[in-house]
């Protein structure tokens, strides 16, 4: 967060294009939800495969893709449920694709679809079910309460009080198929699939479909 605020500071003062600054302030907060997981692994860990769980087998691919798909599913009754109460229900991602869409080229909006389908997925992914959870279950939290709590700090962390109900759904499953596999190789894959709907339809001309 500290990175994502010096960026935009930096980013505003330079006055760069908004595509260029959307995507820079996507990523550069990256290196330390990321980056800070994989470096502290090396240096006093077993390194990220051990540690984070960064490990993806054809099981694991299973496993990945079938909860990716329930998410979704639940992630989207909620987000119905959601509107019934705020008709105008959007998320961030879906704000910054409309500007994108209005203000920059192609390239930056499949740019944008990848860091959405890809980029996020594998970066929170890390982070949260690879050295969050990992943290929580040495320290000897059990299973259940380690999906809940990684699954309610991921929602928050989205910063988006409206989209908590629609967020925290998807952020259970990921937890449950990093614990049943052992794997953030496939809670990664599983995010990807929740998030491909909204990446696929800013390929297509509909920023406004919240990825």
């Amino acid at each position: 967060m500290v990175l994502g605020l010096v960026a935009a500071l930096v980013l505003w003062t330079l006055d760069v294009p908004v595509g260029v600054a959307i995507l820079l302030g996507t990523t550069v907060p990256w290196l330390a939800l990321a980056g800070w997981p994989i470096l502290i692994t090396r240096l006093r860990g077993n390194g990220a495969r051990i540690d984070l769980g960064l490990q993806l087998t054809w099981r694991d691919t299973g496993w990945g893709l079938a909860a990716g798909i329930g998410a979704l599913i639940i992630s989207g009754l909620a987000a119905l449920g959601m509107q019934a109460l705020i008709p105008d229900l959007t998320s961030a991602a879906a704000e910054a694709a409309e500007e994108l869409e209005a203000e920059s080229g192609r390239a930056a909006i499949v740019a944008f679809a990848l860091l959405v389908m890809v980029g996020a997925p594998v970066v929170e992914e890390i982070f949260f079910r690879g050295l969050f959870f990992s943290a929580l279950r040495k320290r000897g939290v059990n299973a259940f309460f380690t999906i809940v709590i990684t699954a309610v700090v991921f929602a928050g962390f989205h910063l988006e009080p409206a989209r908590f109900l629609v967020l925290l759904p998807t952020g259970l499953v990921l937890g449950w198929v990093r614990w049943r596999t052992g794997s953030t190789g496939a809670a990664m894959l599983a995010h990807g699939v929740v998030n491909a709907p909204g990446a696929i339809a800013l390929l297509v001309g509909m920023p406004d479909v919240s990825p």
